[in-house]
């Protein structure tokens, strides 16, 4: 065991056994690196990533590489989920180098922690023009013994480069109905309208583009945006991107048409991608989006929550194939005689529905379940007995490993998934899922100053303190569960997140919001991107969150916060809309208000307080929010001086300081606030 055993991220586990004298990222590492006046080797990657696996068994499990790295260097392993700080930091240098990024992200450091050579993945033998792993480290041990000079240079280039990158907050604006159409314009012109979404291979699920495209059409009736959204939800949810056996999308489709997936199945994507499902049946009444989402709801509970009631981070791509070699895909794909094997006659029904061939989609004959386009019509009640009897089987191959550390920010997306959807159709168990993930971050991962740890495991918090990100989604969700709830406690542990957004993450000056904290650890430069990739950025999800938590409070503070932050999105949305979706969606709410929403009632049992509710929840006013509870009450500012109306439950609908008559009616509630 090295110095990895005892740390609480599964990624870093899997190189405690490492012949490679691994250290974790800190002050340690490179006090040892000047010591022996030797270079870093900082690692980067996660536990679902297929690439390091291949690296990690090729390299970092070789005796005569370990020797060479252990004589030559100090080893500094990090997981990009628990340290999205160092991961962007470098990621930019690399990227700024190259041209290009991914995972595992191999860095060479001086041991100032500054950056001096760069890559990614790299073979155990020359290979497609990439040189091998031992010839870099030679010629980086090379350059550090006889070029000592020269490394310095280029390592305090580097440095200068990136600080003089930092993002310029050219005003506080935010973008009005003009940006928002150009963005709209952008979107269509990158959409494909053969496939759905957008750009070429490999094509990623666009989450918050899409959510941008529904609140578009919410406010201003576009039916482009729409079908854009509808099309592309339904060619995802039909591709083999999508779970068509046990629900759930993987990360990416490695082609346009959503037929292979890179197999990783990750929280956030498919917290997002619940969401999005949920908020088109909202529009729509699709029963194709209802099923997507509550499948995608049960895939999240059933296959990631922890025992502690968190969520986990992500399931591998690669399992078992059952001969002992660690294969992408294996417990996914089917072959013609593999469908025979499990479900004799109805074999070629299933091949037929699941577009199932000899010749496979995939490798070797293998073929990844979809649904084609030309299925014709089958018997419901065998599909049905069909999915579950191949379901069941497939239970019984080697699962791929799990990823159970807890991020705070993924599990915040998650309990706003799961609140909605369980408000939506009627699933109570689905907000009790939240209510217990939310629970578990009160309770583990903030202290006594209501600051954040990034992550947590088997109960036990993370020692990584919490990014803008957790502490932006996790207002997300806490805001998502007060209006699904009626607790307004939920509504208090958002604003003390956000009063340390406030205070910690903003520049007082320009109101530019940076991913880590004043008093974090100081980086070779303090990371700070407003770009919308995997997930909504720390700085976009903050806007989103404060300005949910002004509309619910009617703090000027806040939404002054979230206005400002928003200027870089009237900067960003007309020029690259597919990287600034979240924003442009919270820019969407902050145009139609948002609208306040105030249901009151004798109680939260009573019937009529309970249908204004839920008419409430599913309306499709962009960003709306909702609080519901008793005249008497104080578990909201929105509550206050809202009576009953003739004794009965009634709601009141308020924006931009002008409020319409209450009504007691939903039919009366749902056209004001749009829905079905």
């Amino acid at each position: 065991m090295n110095r990895l055993a005892g740390v609480t991220s599964p990624y870093l586990l899997q190189h405690a056994d490492n012949p490679v004298d691994w250290w974790p990222w800190g002050p340690e590492a490179f006090e040892e690196a000047k010591r022996r006046d030797v270079p870093v080797l900082l690692s980067v990657g996660y536990s679902a990533c297929h690439w390091c696996h291949v690296m990690a068994h090729e390299s970092f499990e070789d005796q005569e590489t370990a020797d060479y790295l252990n004589e030559h260097f100090v080893s500094v392993k990090v997981d990009r989920e628990e340290r999205p700080d160092v991961d962007a930091v470098y990621m930019e240098a690399v990227q700024a180098a190259t041209g290009q990024g991914g995972w595992p992200m191999t860095v060479f450091l001086t041991p100032d922690a500054e950056p001096f050579y760069f890559g990614t993945y790299f073979p155990p033998e020359p290979r497609h023009g990439m040189p091998s792993f031992r010839q870099v480290l030679e010629g980086v041990q090379q350059a550090w013994s006889t070029r000592r000079e020269e490394v310095g240079e280029v390592a305090g280039k580097i440095v200068r480069d990136l600080a003089q990158r930092e993002i310029v907050h050219e005003g506080t604006r935010p973008p009005g109905e003009q940006e928002l159409a150009q963005a709209l314009l952008g979107l269509t012109r990158e959409y494909d309208p053969q496939r759905g979404g957008f750009g070429g291979a490999p094509k990623f699920p666009p989450s918050m583009v899409l959510e941008f495209l529904l609140r578009h059409h919410a406010r201003t009736g576009a039916e482009g945006a729409l079908q854009m959204a509808q099309d592309t939800c339904e060619r995802m949810a039909r591709g083999g991107i999508y779970d068509q056996l046990g629900g759930g999308f993987a990360r990416y489709s490695v082609d346009r048409d959503w037929t292979v997936p890179h197999f990783e199945k990750m929280l956030y994507d498919n917290a997002l991608l619940c969401r999005v499902y949920a908020h088109l049946w909202r529009v729509t009444g699709s029963g194709l989006a209802r099923r997507v989402a509550l499948e995608t709801a049960d895939f999240l509970v059933r296959e990631l929550r922890t025992d502690d009631g968190g969520f986990a981070s992500a399931l591998d791509a690669d399992s078992d194939d059952g001969s002992g070699r660690h294969v992408e895909g294996a417990y996914y794909v089917w072959t013609p005689e593999q469908l025979r094997d499990v479900l004799g006659d109805d074999a070629e029904v299933a091949a037929q529905f699941f577009g199932v061939t000899e010749e496979g989609t995939f490798e070797e004959g293998q073929s990844v379940l979809r649904l084609p386009q030309d299925e014709g019509v089958f018997d419901a009640e065998k599909i049905a007995s069909v999915r579950s009897r191949l379901l069941a089987a497939r239970a019984l191959r080697p699962a791929p490993g799990r990823d159970d550390k807890v991020v705070a920010a993924w599990n915040g997306l998650a309990i706003a998934a799961l609140a909605e959807t369980g408000a939506y159709f009627d699933r109570p168990d689905l907000v009790e899922a939240a209510l217990g993930a939310a629970d578990l971050l009160v309770r583990v991962h903030l202290d006594e100053h209501g600051r954040l740890a990034r992550t947590s495991k088997d109960g036990r918090v993370g020692s990584n303190s919490g990014v803008l990100e957790d502490y932006a989604d996790v207002a997300e969700g806490f805001l998502a569960l007060a209006s699904v709830t009626g607790e307004g406690v939920w509504l208090d542990f958002a604003g003390l997140l956000l009063g340390h957004v406030l205070d910690r993450f903003t520049d007082p000056g320009s109101g530019a919001l940076y991913d880590t904290a004043a008093d974090a650890e100081r980086l070779i430069r303090r990371p700070q991107d407003p770009t919308d990739n995997a997930t909504p950025s720390g700085w976009t999800a903050a806007a989103g969150a404060l300005l949910s938590y002004a509309a619910h409070t009617r703090s000027e503070a806040h939404r002054t916060a979230a206005e400002r932050a928003l200027g870089i999105v009237g900067a960003l949305g007309p020029r690259v809309p597919r990287f600034i979706g979240w924003g442009l969606a919270v820019a969407e709410a902050l145009l139609d208000g948002p609208r306040e929403v105030a249901v009151v009632g004798p109680s939260l049992t009573d019937e009529a307080t309970a249908a204004l509710h839920r008419t409430a929840l599913q309306g499709t006013a962009p960003g709306a929010v909702v609080a519901v509870g008793t005249p008497d009450s104080d578990e909201f500012p929105l509550l206050a001086d809202r009576p009953l109306v003739s004794g009965a439950a009634a709601a009141y609908v308020c924006r931009n300081f002008a409020c319409d008559a209450p009504t007691t009616d939903p039919d009366r509630l749902r056209s004001a606030l749009g829905g079905r």
